[in-house]
């Protein structure tokens, strides 16, 4: 049975609606999964790289849940990408303790779906914005496995 780790990046998980309920969700339904809820953690965004680098190597498959922020992910999430996918570890020469590792997205946004569309008020797609974290995949070694999003929700 495959090692999951879900890696929660909402920086305010406490008055989160929708992130808050995918994640009992996922409890609900993968109860032997890891669960890293980032905003308990480091609530002053100091992060344990070691700890969390172990986390990651254990896992076969990563999922991060989050918020739509800005077009991106939320600055937890990005911090902790930043700090724990550091050269040597994740990739490079030596990097290859993600290799072959599934990640997946799951993430939320208060627009609705309909207006992520070229003639629409955002005028991309949703999937135009995934790049950065399909090309993190790519240079870690590890399978974009593919994404859920949830939209319209507030």
């Amino acid at each position: 049975m495959s090692e999951i780790l879900v890696v929660s990046g909402h920086t305010d998980l406490e008055n989160s609606f929708a992130n808050k309920i995918i994640l009992g969700e996922l409890k609900k339904h993968l109860p032997e999964a890891k669960f890293d809820i980032l905003s308990e953690l480091y609530k002053n965004y100091t992060i344990d790289v070691k700890a969390e680098q172990e986390k990651l190597v254990k896992a076969d498959v990563i999922v991060l849940v989050y918020p739509f922020f800005w077009y991106g992910v939320p600055s937890l999430l990005q911090k902790w990408l930043e700090d724990v996918l550091v050269h040597g570890f994740s990739h490079g020469s030596k990097g290859d303790k993600l290799h072959g590792k599934k990640l997946v997205l799951s993430f939320t946004s208060g627009a609705p779906e309909e207006l992520y569309k070229k003639e629409a008020l955002q005028r991309y797609e949703i999937e135009e914005f995934l790049p950065p974290l399909k090309a993190l995949a790519n240079m870690c070694g590890m399978e974009f496995a593919g994404y859920v999003y949830s939209g319209g929700l507030s």
